[in-house]
């Protein structure tokens, strides 16, 4: 090998070090890396910036405010309670999560279909107090395989069939019949089949029982009233149904109806106007808050919509005008604001009286519901000590879902059927998410995990390197030797380089590479090349071991907590079992 090349190894040996020690952000790690690739001039600087300007870290960056849309108008939490619902056991969760996933991205592209359920799965864990940490990597995973099961599920599998069509026309191939739409299906169904059994008997007990973005929990416990809107999805629905029967990280300690309260039990079935009264931990206060059909019991009149608004924790002034008057004779005459008691707290306990005989005490904390305007009224903190925003919490806006759900139906239709390209098709969803109101541009703006986007970028951009500096050549030309033996060494020699540079390169650099390796080993060998084609295209989708191998891995990192070692302790014998199957299905398909 070359200096180049040798460095470049070094470099590359250095990050996963770096990656595995876990001692810095992994978004430091892989700038930090571009940044010494470019200060030795391992490749053109231009080169190794070119993640950012690629069509699919831009496509991905698009993906996230459309699966910000589809949450915020309400459209994936309707969605996901028909679909899932309320999963009772890690297993079940598995089940209706993982199946349908694996099942659809055979025909949608995987990384919009990540990016919807992301947010789906975190209501979820939140709702049932399941761990995300077991379910976050096994989404990635099963879209990652079910993308294997048509020519449509993933892009390299159409870049593969493209560069048969081309090598068969030049004549660097024996004549074989084009790539069918459902070809890929006879070796990727039971690939997929495998890794989501084995996520589901193995994987989830290989990772940890983490979540990731969660900061300690305050100790302050709140008392918080809500009532079932008319006409709501609650509505007629049992305490059952709706997850408050079995409360995970809450309590229902009564429910009120006309007045007169009403005995609890998991077959009481809700009415509008019922009134809910529930103890609840500040970081799951706003999950109540969110929940569709409930809204808080105890308002003023406030002009703005609620899906404006947002929440705050705040504590009463001794200045306060309110102190000593009751909850229920607010707002006082000539109040000047405008908001929705969430929740009130008395030196960190849930106060046991009725909301409605509370008298405010200075010092009170409570959690309020407030629009714009709220801030620059209590502007010099004369009312209300203001403690923090709850950011990241809004109230969906459900007027919105079908319209949401049509624009994101409509870009993946637009992609799927090649009337434009998947980043159009999703810039055009973007825009339609704001014109529609589904979205706003603050919105927008938040949605975008721009560490992922960072991180993609420079694992792109180091890709340059790698194949500039001739390691790939090398690691290719390595691969083609030990393959030379046999029909069945070639392949499986095939296959173990595409798994190894789909975790090191991009997935379609890497298939692109070994593609010329393995017309050279079918060649060489006088074989059929079709079973190689099928190897490739299973091999450049297995990209579990490094989570900068493919985007999806790297949008699940954050919301799964999960560190490069997570990924490589459940990538590596999933890789292998993947592998063991494939290999001994395609030449009893496809023929050698």
């Amino acid at each position: 090998m070359t200096t180049a090349a040798w460095t470049t190894l070094a470099l590359l040996v250095g990050m996963f070090v770096f990656l595995v020690w876990n001692k810095f952000p992994i978004w430091l790690v892989f700038v930090g890396t571009l940044t010494v690739a470019m200060t030795l001039k391992l490749a053109p600087a231009a080169a190794l910036l070119k993640g950012y300007s690629n069509t699919g870290v831009i496509t991905v960056a698009a993906l996230y405010p459309v699966a910000a849309g589809m949450y915020a108008t309400g459209a994936i939490s309707l969605l996901s309670e028909r679909l899932i619902g309320l999963p009772k056991s890690l297993t079940v969760a598995q089940l209706r999560i993982l199946g349908p996933v694996s099942i659809a991205s055979g025909f949608l592209y995987n990384t919009p279909l990540v990016a919807m359920m992301i947010p789906a799965v975190r209501d979820v864990t939140r709702r049932t107090g399941l761990k995300g940490s077991k379910l976050y990597m096994g989404l990635s995973y099963v879209a990652l395989l079910g993308g294997t099961m048509t020519l449509i599920g993933t892009s390299v599998n159409l870049i593969i069939a493209g560069l048969v069509t081309e090598a068969v026309a030049k004549g660097e191939l024996a004549p074989i019949k084009p790539i069918g739409l459902f070809d890929p299906m006879w070796i990727g169904l039971p690939a997929t089949l495998v890794g989501l059994t084995f996520m589901i008997l193995i994987g989830s007990r290989l990772l940890p029982d983490r979540t990731g973005n969660q900061a300690a929990a305050e100790k302050r416990t709140y008392r918080s009233d809500f009532r079932i809107e008319e006409s709501s999805k609650l509505e007629g629905k049992t305490l059952e149904q709706v997850g408050f029967a079995n409360p995970v990280g809450f309590t229902l300690e009564s429910l009120t109806r006309n007045g007169s309260p009403i005995e609890i039990s998991p077959a009481l079935k809700l009415e509008s106007g019922d009134l809910l009264t529930f103890f609840a931990p500040a970081d799951v206060l706003p999950g109540l808050w969110m929940t569709i059909g409930l809204i808080p019991a105890y308002a003023t009149e406030m002009e703005s919509s609620r899906h404006e608004h947002q929440l705050v924790e705040v504590v009463l002034s001794p200045r306060s005008p309110a102190i000593d008057h009751r909850i229920g004779d607010l707002p006082l005459p000539d109040s000047p604001y405008e908001l929705m008691l969430v929740g009130i707290s008395r030196n960190g306990q849930a106060p046991r009286e009725p909301l409605v005989n509370f008298r405010l005490e200075a010092g009170d904390a409570g959690v309020v519901e407030v629009n714009d305007a709220f801030f620059y009224e209590n502007r010099r903190e004369s009312d209300f000590i203001l403690t923090k925003r709850l950011e990241g919490f809004r109230v969906q806006r459900i007027d919105r879902a079908v319209v949401a759900l049509v624009i994101t139906v409509g870009m993946i239709a637009l992609a799927a059927t090649g009337v434009t390209s998947m980043l159009n098709a999703a810039l055009l969803a973007t825009m339609a998410m704001l014109l529609t109101g589904c979205l706003t541009i603050d919105r927008l703006w938040q949605s975008v995990d721009w560490q992922t986007i960072v991180v993609m970028g420079a694992a792109i951009g180091f890709e340059s390197a790698v194949t500039g500096s001739g390691l790939a050549k090398y690691a290719a030309d390595m691969f083609a030797s030990v393959g030379g033996g046999s029909p069945l060494m070639a392949l499986a020699a095939v296959y173990l380089g595409t798994v190894l540079l789909t975790n090191v390169i991009s997935n379609v650099a890497s298939a692109v590479l070994m593609f010329s390796v393995a017309v050279s080993l079918s060649n060489s060998l006088g074989v059929s090349f079709l079973p190689f084609a099928m190897i490739l295209m299973s091999g450049a989708s297995t990209a579990f071991i490094n989570p900068a191998g493919f985007q999806t891995n790297l949008m699940v990192q954050t919301p799964g907590g999960y560190v490069f070692s997570d990924f490589a302790r459940v990538g590596i014998p999933l890789t292998v079992i993947v592998g063991i199957v494939v290999l001994w299905l395609a030449p009893l398909v496809y023929g050698f």
